[in-house]
């Protein structure tokens, strides 16, 4: 039988990742992946706006919230490979992926290299490019940082760049639970992750071939992937929909997510299709 909650721990690809699954058997499935360095907990309000009419999972990816890192360098690759892992473990055949920043990288590796189990693709504050040699450098001046501060430092440094100016006044609270998630994820772990991260390779030359629905968002005031980098991919992926958070910077979903909700709903409602589940859960692992 399929595990309804939060928090449920599962086994895939070889190591124990934590998953949240709420919403009916017979609706379509949406998959969330966090950014960076996050946790699935960032997605709680799009879980609560979409669990009445979608099969909605959130899930840590490893190293992050609650899921294990295992012992093999982190790469964009294995992040795919984890999801895939996943969704076979849940007897998720196909799916809508909505993936921010360091999802939105995940979920244009995974249709790169699976196109045939997704449906649609909600690409938020991300980009296609590879890191750049300055970017690079950026992070690796970060993991130096870390390994000599600490991962508060870290945190702190990051949260000047992830939201909106006014949400420094007005949403102290949802700062103050990103910072959390960051200073929950061990120093390990993010230096993996930086690393993963300054290694990607690029998917621009591939956003011509996906043939899926695809919803592109982007904070109007987002100062780690510039709109112009969400134009660029509005231009190159035939069909897409492109729309502007206002009053939101990198986390555009928690910055605006009245707005944000609204335009992934509209776009779901338009876009995602009936999965006829029965049938597809008789052995499932969790």
């Amino acid at each position: 039988m399929r595990n309804f909650g939060k928090n449920i721990k599962i086994t895939a690809n070889n190591i124990t990742l934590s998953y949240s699954d709420e919403g009916a058997d017979n609706s379509p499935v949406i998959i969330f992946i966090h950014g960076f360095p996050f946790s699935k907990e960032m997605w709680n309000n799009q879980m609560e706006a979409l669990k009445e009419n979608y099969r909605v999972i959130t899930y840590d990816v490893r190293g992050h919230g609650n899921s294990w890192s295992g012992t093999d360098d982190f790469t964009i690759e294995l992040f795919v490979n984890d999801l895939i892992a996943l969704m076979d473990a849940l007897q998720i055949n196909k799916t809508t992926l909505c993936g921010l920043s360091m999802g939105g990288y995940i979920a244009l590796n995974a249709i790169e290299n699976h196109p045939e189990r997704f449906d649609a693709l909600a690409l938020c504050d991300t980009s296609c490019v590879a890191d750049s040699p300055e970017a690079k450098e950026k992070r690796m001046k970060a993991i130096e940082s870390i390994r000599e501060n600490g991962v508060e430092k870290f945190a702190d440094d990051s949260l000047k760049n992830f939201f909106a100016q006014d949400s420094f006044a007005t949403k102290k609270e949802v700062i103050a639970g990103v910072r959390e998630m960051i200073v929950n994820t061990t120093d390990k772990s993010i230096i993996k992750t930086l690393l993963a991260l300054s290694t990607r390779t690029e998917t621009c030359s591939k956003l011509a071939e996906i043939k899926v629905p695809v919803l592109i968002i982007i904070g109007d005031e987002d100062k780690i992937t510039p709109p112009e980098a969400a134009h660029f991919m509005h231009e190159n992926i035939n069909g897409s929909v492109l729309s502007v958070i206002e009053n939101a910077g990198h986390l555009s979903n928690l910055d605006n997510p009245n707005q944000f909700n609204d335009q992934l709903i509209k776009f779901l409602g338009k876009n995602a299709r009936i999965q006829k589940t029965e049938g597809k859960r008789k052995n499932p692992e969790a």
